[in-house]
């Protein structure tokens, strides 16, 4: 098995892929990079078990196919020093061998045999199978990741729930004291189907998507899901459960409405939450016409904070206490100028929605459950 392949190119295709690698893999294979070479074209692979990412680079000159499985941290570690040049790759099927000659020297290393690599999963015969635009599945990934839980108990709460129907496509995320709804209608499915998307595959398709300029093939069953991007291929693991009910949270009726500027609310928060109980993180917002007062204290530092912001408030008189840090994440994760902020009484969660809709095929609404606060 012999190829000539661009330094630069090889880094980039390996530094993409590499984060799937786990730092406490349960088999050593793991710890390495499967390189297949099929005629002009070279497949590399890494893995945790769980999820598996496959990229691909197009050579110019090659011989003789073959699979050797490569350490990880070698390659990494030598490619990084490498300034642009080709390398040429020599691989010993027999012992095992792999040399690497650079312009100006040569270096020796000693692989693994490839077909120890785990096989990767087949789908079931009847699985789904779709075609997302990339920026869509990009959007409702950004939108929800940050809500996910880390929840041993429940593991169904720690991914994504994606559910297609014949309307429209929607993501969810939630760990219980927030919820993120995000809908796209500009994209149908025939049937109505849904998965579990865990956290590692989807903020590994967070940092890929960006560089996409194409639509990403899903293809799932009950238990793996596939992605087909331009350059590469991803397949996880999903989780299996079922998702609860989460429409049932969402209140119907909430008749109390605040408009504000997103950026000089969160910039507010941001500056008054520094003074708050660093245990619970506890803002207060007093709601009154035509001003929002935001304040925070730590009784046992004697600090406390107060800012007074500009707001359109049409409703009662409220006084309402919410977790700085969630209410924070979820204004730095809407990009509308100003957010509706709808509330029904200080005991029940509040929704927080852009003003005015950036798409007309868009729909992104996030809950934030209150916290008690004593008169």
């Amino acid at each position: 098995m012999k190829f000539v392949v661009s330094s630069t190119e090889l880094l980039k295709h390996l530094n993409a892929i590499s984060r799937v690698i786990s730092s406490k893999n349960t088999l050593p294979i793991l710890d390495n990079f499967l390189l297949k070479l099929e005629g002009k074209t070279l497949l590399i692979t890494a893995s945790d078990l769980e999820t598996t990412l496959i990229t691909k680079i197009e050579l110019e000159n090659s011989a003789e196919d073959g699979l050797i499985a490569i350490q990880a941290k070698i390659m990494l570690d030598t490619l990084k020093e490498f300034p642009e040049q080709p390398l040429t790759f020599n691989v010993d099927s027999e012992t095992m061998g792999v040399e690497i000659l650079s312009s100006n020297g040569k270096f020796s290393i000693v692989g693994q045999n490839g077909s120890d690599f785990p096989v990767l999963p087949k789908l079931a015969e009847n699985h789904n199978e779709i075609s997302l635009p990339h920026d869509l599945l990009l959007a409702g990934i950004n939108k929800t990741l940050f809500a996910t839980a880390d929840d041993e108990l429940r593991p169904v709460m720690n991914g994504i729930y994606v559910e297609l129907t014949p309307e429209e496509v929607s993501f969810v995320a939630s760990d219980a004291h927030k919820l993120v709804r995000y809908k796209r209608n500009d994209v149908k499915y025939s049937e109505v189907a849904s998965f579990i998307l865990p956290k590692k595959p989807a903020s590994l398709l967070k940092s890929l998507l960006p560089r996409e300029d194409s639509d990403v093939k899903l293809e799932f069953d009950e238990k793996n899901a596939f992605f087909t991007l331009n350059g590469f291929k991803m397949v996880c693991r999903l989780v299996e459960g079922k998702y609860p009910a989460y429409n049932s949270v969402i209140p119907l009726n909430n008749p109390n409405e605040l408009v504000i500027d997103r950026v000089e609310f969160f910039t507010t928060l941001k500056r008054v939450s520094v003074f708050a109980n660093q245990a619970s993180n506890l803002v207060r917002l007093k709601l009154t016409p035509t001003e929002l007062i935001v304040s925070a204290q730590d009784i046992d530092f004697a600090i406390s904070a107060v800012e007074t912001i500009k707001c359109e408030y049409d409703g009662q008189p409220m006084e309402i206490g919410f977790k700085s840090t969630f209410l924070v994440e979820i204004l730095s994760n809407l990009s509308s100028e100003d957010v509706r902020l709808k509330l029904s009484d200080p005991s029940r969660a509040g929704l927080l929605l852009p003003a005015e809709k950036e798409l007309e095929y868009e729909d992104i609404l996030m809950l934030l459950m209150p916290m008690m606060i004593n008169a």
